[in-house]
């Protein structure tokens, strides 16, 4: 008699012989209420990033301008202390941005977890806490470019560019960056949640597995997505509307169904079009 072979699921994780109904029923009220759990906690750490910006522009607006400081424009004149408020600031934004866009990826990647491994929760968190430290790098970039256009005197007291050709640079260098290859490349893995993961996460590889599969998918956003950060030092840097815009344009990137090109390329027109308005007005 040939051996007994259990069924399989589509990950090819075997499933336990003898189960009944109840079993699966009771499996499937866990798996829903574990991805509720971290649907929750990823809204909830948005929202208070959102509501740190929110916050933090406010104050901005508030505060007496005689009483607003600012690091002076000497090469030298940031401290530790400015360099690290310039880099939670941005650290905080890129969580806001970026995070909301990643929620798809971080369900599926926890639905996967849960047929392979008992504790699916742990290794999502992992999962993301991996995908913020690379654009925590990436804020340690913005931080420095702030830096740099202060040196130049381009940003106002309000963080907004004071330079018409820097600003038009931006535009068109942000909506040519939207027909690039690496930009459509980075974009195909960031649509498809299932298909990535099916590509590179090993059941077996557990926490270092996940840390890695992080590092991966936030590299790919980050190839998608890092010229349209750049926007914000056009906008002005603190610009709610201009962070709220963005957020939308990846968001649509993303989960629009279609051919994502299509409004790559229509994104990537407006900002052309905006940068040579900008020229124009100089």
């Amino acid at each position: 008699m040939d051996e007994f072979k259990p069924a399989t699921r589509g990950t090819g994780c075997p499933l336990p012989g003898g189960h009944d109904r109840q079993s699966d029923k009771v499996g499937i009220s866990n798996l829903n209420k574990s991805q509720d759990k971290l649907l929750v906690a990823l809204l909830v750490v948005s929202a208070c990033a959102w509501a740190f910006l929110f916050y933090s522009h406010w104050q901005m607006s508030a505060q007496p301008m005689q009483e607003f400081r600012l690091p002076s424009t000497g090469l030298t004149a940031w401290t530790a202390i400015d360099f690290s408020l310039a880099l939670l600031m941005w650290a905080v934004m890129m969580a806001a941005m970026m995070l909301p866009s990643a929620i798809p990826m971080v369900l599926t990647f926890a639905r996967i977890c849960r047929k392979q491994h008992d504790s699916p929760y742990q290794l999502s968190i992992i999962f993301v806490l991996a995908y913020l430290f690379v654009w925590f790098l990436f804020s340690i970039l913005l931080s420095i470019l702030q830096w740099k256009m202060h040196n130049l005197a381009w940003l106002s007291p309000m963080l907004e560019n004071k330079q018409p050709l820097s600003v038009a640079a931006i535009f068109i260098f942000a909506g040519a960056y939207q027909f690039t290859p690496l930009k459509n490349g980075c974009l195909k893995h960031c649509r498809s949640p299932l298909g990535f993961l099916l590509k590179y996460w090993q059941a077996d590889s557990g926490v270092q597995g996940a840390c890695a599969l992080g590092l991966r998918h936030g590299s790919n956003c980050l190839g998608c997505c890092w010229a349209e950060m750049l926007i914000m030092f056009a906008v002005g840097v603190m610009n709610l509307l201009g962070m709220a815009l963005i957020t939308l344009l990846i968001l649509l990137e993303k989960m629009l169904p279609g051919d994502a090109r299509t409004i790559c390329r229509i994104s990537g027109l407006l900002f052309i079009a905006w940068g040579f308005t900008a020229i124009m007005t100089i």
